[in-house]
């Protein structure tokens, strides 16, 4: 079985613009003091702020902790960045 089907739930819980908690994480896929970009169960999440760390990560769990003042919470229905990458080129050479 994937791990990725045994994270199912997505939560987020979000304290003063200043910490989030989530559940129900697929993956990390980049992220630095300003953007956090995650795939969730529930699609990919964008995260914008500044000084955002991430404080926990558990894998096995789907769990991640972040710091930091947040701006923005950005969700998308791609699967994957790299789906995102061949969706824009295909429709630039249309």
């Amino acid at each position: 079985m994937d791990d990725k089907q045994l994270v199912t739930n997505h939560k987020l819980l979000m304290t003063n613009r200043k910490g989030i908690s989530l559940t129900g994480i697929l993956d990390v896929i980049s992220f630095d003091l300003r953007e956090i970009l995650l795939e969730t169960s529930e699609g990919m999440l964008t995260i914008k702020g500044s000084d955002l760390h991430i404080n926990r990560l558990s894998v096995e769990k789907g769990d991640l902790e972040v710091e930091g003042k947040v701006d923005a919470l950005l969700y998308s229905d791609v699967v994957s960045p790299k789906a995102v990458g061949e969706n824009l080129f295909s429709r630039m050479f249309k």
